[in-house]
């Protein structure tokens, strides 16, 4: 990525803002002068943060950077982060306050659990883990719907000190099964199953499967959920009502070092042994309570807040578990998927519950876009306030369509940066601060220093692009890759060793305002003709157009210019099924917005693209298809069939010059 800087410049002079409401900018949790105390004094900034927590013993240093990169923070502190997240709120006399209204998929399946409830059933969970044999340190494995039962799981984990590793629950056997034996998971959480779209979906089974391929599970614990048929093994398997409802209520969190393991969060997507991302528990806790607060300007005593994210992934560790509960927010937590029963489900219970701050995911908001307006505005969504966005760049044209039909135009959108890795928010607007960019992460939150770098580390100037890296340590950085500290230093911090930046595997660009826009990984950027053209940037160009939802680009080998600009393109609704007329149009769009290089040989018009469950699209797999090559792995796309659908139009040469 030697000339970066040739990356497209078109379409990142993005002319649109929208200012912080008056009302919000004067009551904000972080003002402008935040950034400037972060920069004077960083760790007297950190100390100040984690001030928010409770903390059982005093730190005596706030950052130990002197086996780098191997960071320690608040050193010398102790904590409990279940007492922070529950037991601190019900002794403050908020023990009555909803924390979570669940909803279950189907229609009319809720709860809604206290504090109070929150504690004791935590409680409870660790009473029973204890008794199963789990002891500090040990790790426990959790494999569970969006149930309550899979945060109390997680909590009651945390509260006796056993490293929890939650796996996604629509992960395979063998996936389930190697990340198991990488961290030697001594117990498995799990349930019969849960709800999706529309019907139970088992999950006990691929627990069973996975047991035997892995020989290091001595327990699992079965919260029942569906009462669907579940094989039975009487020396290992344990009902959750059996030993979690009869166990006591009374239990007493003991408090850990801040350096203790909290996690271990397997990214997605990885190829041969498992990356087991390691985050400790205070300064993690810190990161979470920070950016929660801070990022969606909380008011904890009067907003409803919702992550649609699933606690599989670190979002909802973040931003549903530690973040919001350490910070005793009411949330939302809802079980299936947005179009079950009905695609409004979404907006009804936003309306129901009065949600006042929702985050989710660019991909979802394009689903919508798809469908168009009439749906949403059968809701009543006035409760909004703030809007996030978060898992990859959001274009501008989908973060002003999020704005304007879910925010009704009066709500600023976060548009958040950061990673598994990093385990909290690095780059956003602040709501009450900046004046919103559609398409850009903006700059980095206060606390947190980035820069956009060349390949010698040097940092370009505005208009150009480059590396995304983080300058210096923070918080709730990863500590290491569980099991394999070489492969942490090698991933991480071998490419700008020399400045000791961390670097993301992110490329980014800097606007003509010194705004950071995030491009994707590395890997997504095209080399045509010898141009450096980023897949983001044309994909975006794609959905400015009115008839497209939803793009995905990539660079398939070209004799000619090395590589050729291929898209797959998801229409809107109104704009039927595409035809040659189209795709033309759409050719000359990109052509229009970027210019004669970035014109794609081929567009798609496609039914849907291939995502993970966690909505990130697998370009690996449409770059097959461009190529003409069998098509690899698709074990982890939310549904495999779309594959052959693309397969199958390709084949036909639709959209081919």
């Amino acid at each position: 990525m030697s000339d970066t800087a040739e990356t497209l410049e078109n379409l990142l002079k993005e002319d649109r803002r929208f200012e912080p409401p008056a009302d919000l900018a004067s009551n904000a949790n972080l003002t402008a002068e935040a950034y400037d105390a972060a920069e004077k004094d960083r760790e007297a900034f950190w100390a100040e943060q984690a001030e928010r927590l409770t903390w059982d013993t005093k730190w005596d240093r706030v950052l130990d950077w002197d086996n780098a990169p191997f960071a320690k923070w608040f050193t010398g502190g102790k904590l409990n982060a279940a007492y922070n997240c529950v037991d601190r709120h019900v002794e403050a006399g908020k023990g009555d306050k909803v924390a979570i209204h669940w909803v279950g998929e189907p229609e009319g399946d809720t709860r809604d659990l206290t504090y109070a409830d929150l504690q004791r059933e935590v409680s409870k969970a660790a009473n029973a883990l204890t008794e199963l044999g789990v002891e500090t340190g040990d790790r426990v494995a959790i494999y569970m719907p969006m149930i309550p039962e899979a945060i109390v799981a997680m909590l009651a984990c945390a509260r006796i000190g056993a490293p929890h590793t939650v796996v996604f629950g629509g992960f395979s056997a063998d996936a389930l099964a190697s990340r198991l034996d990488d961290c030697q998971a001594k117990v498995v959480i799990t349930s019969d199953g849960g709800y999706r779209r529309g019907s139970a979906s088992a999950l006990k089974p691929a627990v069973d499967e996975a047991r035997t391929k892995t020989d290091v599970v001595r327990k699992v614990l079965v919260v029942r959920r569906t009462g669907q048929d579940v094989a039975w093994d009487d020396d290992v398997d344990v009902w959750w009502h059996d030993v979690v409802d009869s166990a006591s209520e009374e239990h007493t969190p003991e408090a850990f070092d801040a350096e203790h393991p909290l996690y271990v969060m397997y990214t997605s997507g990885t190829t041969g042994k498992p990356k087991g991302i390691l985050h400790t528990t205070g300064g993690y806790l810190v990161g979470c309570s920070y950016t929660h607060w801070g990022v969606f300007d909380l008011k904890p005593d009067t907003d409803v807040y919702w992550c649609s994210a699933d606690i599989g992934w670190v979002t909802g560790h973040s931003y549903i578990v530690y973040g919001p509960l350490a910070n005793g927010v009411t949330q939302v937590l809802y079980e299936g998927t947005p179009d079950t029963p009905e695609r409004g489900r979404w907006w009804q219970i936003i309306e129901k519950y009065g949600v006042t701050i929702f985050y989710t995911a660019p991909t979802a908001i394009r689903s919508f876009m798809k469908q168009g307006h009439e749906i949403p505005d059968r809701s009543d969504m006035s409760s909004l306030r703030i809007l996030g966005s978060v898992g990859e760049p959001i274009n501008p044209e989908a973060y002003v369509w999020y704005r304007h039909v879910i925010g009704g135009d009066r709500t600023p959108v976060v548009d958040t940066w950061w990673q598994t890795e990093t385990g909290s928010i690095m780059i956003s607007p602040l709501p009450g601060v900046t004046h919103g960019k559609p398409g850009s992460a903006m700059k980095a939150i206060p606390g947190i220093t980035t820069d956009v770098v060349d390949d010698e580390g040097n940092s370009v100037p505005n208009g150009s692009g480059g590396y995304l890296v983080v300058t210096s340590p923070w918080p709730s950085m990863l500590r290491t890759i569980w099991g394999d500290d070489d492969r942490y230093v090698d991933t991480y911090w071998s490419r700008f060793k020399k400045q000791g930046y961390y670097f993301a595997g992110d490329g980014a660009k800097k606007d003509s305002d010194g705004d950071v826009w995030v491009l994707g990984r590395v890997d997504d950027v095209m080399n045509v003709s010898g141009h450096r053209l980023s897949t983001t940037e044309i994909e975006s160009a794609l959905v400015s157009h009115p008839k497209v939802a939803e793009a995905a680009v990539v660079g398939a080998k070209d004799e000619d210019t090395g590589q050729a600009v291929c898209a797959f393109v998801i229409l809107r609704e109104e704009a039927g099924d595409g035809g040659p007329e189209i795709v033309q149009e759409l050719r000359q769009h990109v052509r229009k917005e970027i210019g004669p290089i970035a014109t794609p040989r081929q567009i798609m018009i496609v039914p849907e693209l291939p995502k993970t469950r966690s909505g990130k699209i697998m370009r690996r797999l449409l770059r097959d298809v461009a190529e003409h090559r069998e098509v690899g792995d698709v074990t982890t796309l939310a549904d495999s069939s779309v594959m052959e659908l693309i397969s199958e139009g390709i084949d036909k040469g639709a959209g081919e010059d």
